[in-house]
């Protein structure tokens, strides 16, 4: 099947037709000026290396490649293929906990890295895994958004993925129900395919409700997984204002402990898994375990036009190279060849 991406174009083929107009008018009216001077033949033998039909020829050519440009612009296409396979992918809408407790470091599970920054280390080697999976991003704190809506391109999942900081939800806590009733809005429509919330927190829930959340996500169709960030031991929370830790409302210094027994009931009210991460690459082994277990989706996947611009555009450059190379005049040095000899 033969097209045009962007047929619009080809209206521009009206200026070649106009050139060639005008080109025809301005050739009549110089043949009416060179009768003024004397007779044609008479002229000819008084300019030997004047050519009647170069100029013609190289204003033909000017005019074909004109025209093979505007028809690259249109974009032709030829040849589609219609192909059926196992989609592989599942959707995936991961909830990040932004709140101010995640700033802290556990330092009897990693001396270096806070939980926020062990959580984005995580989330950026699971969507290398992804092939045809679709990601989604939602940060919550006190309140919830989408930062990301789903979408199958990881560059820019990759992007905002980084400029996710605790700094960017100003109403402080840890709402974890409308973190999940927000993610269990941002899937498709699409049926038949497995649909994951993964819920990255240190488990310190402040309003309640999470556990219902996540069984009306289940009654949806939707798997809650946990991912715990943090040590059950606690960990002080650094204030980025003051370099100092936070301290809370009676002058002591605020510990943050992973709720473990939290993100157990809403993994298992979710109908997904709850996973302690310790170490990245384990976590991750047992989330893809996990995620595997989830139904994959069939369908029909149309490939693209092939293009052939390509083609059209080299055939546009021969034709100007060639234009450069034949000259308005004879040249003297070829007169010795004929290619069309007189009788």
């Amino acid at each position: 099947m033969f097209r045009f991406e962007d047929p619009q174009y080809l209206y521009l083929l009206s200026v070649v037709l106009v050139l060639a107009l005008i080109r025809w008018t301005t050739y009549r009216f110089q043949r009416r000026r060179l009768r003024k001077f004397g007779d044609p033949e008479l002229l000819r033998q008084l300019m030997p290396d004047v050519s009647r039909w170069r100029p013609l020829l190289k204003f033909c050519l000017m005019e074909a490649a004109l025209a093979l440009l505007i028809v690259m612009l249109a974009r032709p296409q030829f040849g589609k293929s219609i192909s059926q396979q196992q989609r592989s992918g599942i959707e995936t809408i991961i909830a990040i906990d932004v709140s101010n407790s995640m700033r802290a470091v556990d330092k009897d599970v990693d001396s270096s890295l806070s939980r926020m920054d062990k959580a984005k280390m995580l989330i950026a080697k699971l969507m290398d895994k992804f092939v045809n999976d679709k990601i989604g991003i939602v940060v919550f704190a006190g309140d919830a958004f989408v930062q990301l809506p789903v979408t199958s391109d990881y560059v820019s999942a990759k992007m905002f993925l980084n400029s996710i900081d605790p700094s960017m939800i100003r109403n402080q806590g840890t709402n974890m129900a409308e973190a999940i009733r927000l993610a269990n809005s941002c899937f498709t429509q699409q049926e038949h395919v497995g649909k994951a919330i993964i819920l990255i927190t240190d488990g310190e829930d402040h309003e309640g409700e999470a556990v219902e959340a996540a069984e009306e996500a289940r009654s949806a169709g939707r798997n809650v997984y946990v991912l715990g960030i943090g040590s059950p031991r606690g960990s002080l929370v650094p204030d980025p204002d003051t370099g100092r830790f936070m301290i809370d409302n009676s002058g002591n210094q605020v510990m943050s402990r992973l709720n473990e027994t939290m993100c157990s009931e809403l993994a298992q009210a979710g109908g997904g898994a709850y996973i302690h991460v310790e170490n990245n690459s384990m976590a991750l082994s047992q989330l893809e375990t996990a995620l595997d277990k989830l139904e994959k989706a069939e369908s029909t996947i149309y490939s693209e036009f092939d293009e052939q611009f390509q083609a059209v555009g080299l055939l546009a450059l021969l034709l100007l190279i060639l234009e450069v190379c034949i000259l308005d005049r004879k040249n003297p040095a070829l007169k010795r060849f004929k290619l069309f000899k007189k009788k």
